[in-house]
């Protein structure tokens, strides 16, 4: 059984980083494909970055240039690296892990959520 345990999220300032971790529990982590999803007041949950078992990454557009995905296959540990934080990037936070070789998310729905972690963005 696959567990995802998020942590990192908190208030920060606009302008400001942050980063989140997800740590893996159970086996084959580094036959997963780990992804980041982020789920605003009342909008659906949309991906953030995914990174394949191969280290490709894949970033949603508005967050390109600003967010780093990067995973600890010894940690069992995925992170979000998120710099120059705006207000639109105030969400839920969520982790998810699948076995498949897309970073774009499409596996997700078959994989393992963590229980998210809150971040918000606001001076």
């Amino acid at each position: 059984q696959v567990q995802l345990v998020e942590s990192g999220g908190d208030l920060v300032q606009p302008g400001g980083s942050l980063r989140l971790s997800c740590v893996f529990s159970g086996s084959l982590f580094n036959g997963y494909t780990m992804a980041w999803f982020r789920q605003a007041p009342g909008k659906q949950r949309d991906l953030v970055a995914g990174i394949t078992s191969g280290y490709i990454t894949n970033y949603a557009a508005s967050v390109k240039g600003r967010f780093t995905i990067s995973g600890d296959n010894a940690k069992k540990t995925v992170y979000l690296q998120m710099n120059s934080l705006q207000a639109e990037d105030t969400a839920v936070y969520y982790c998810n892990g699948y076995l498949g070789s897309r970073a774009d998310g499409s596996g997700s729905y078959r994989g393992y959520w963590g229980q998210g972690t809150q971040v918000i963005v606001s001076s």
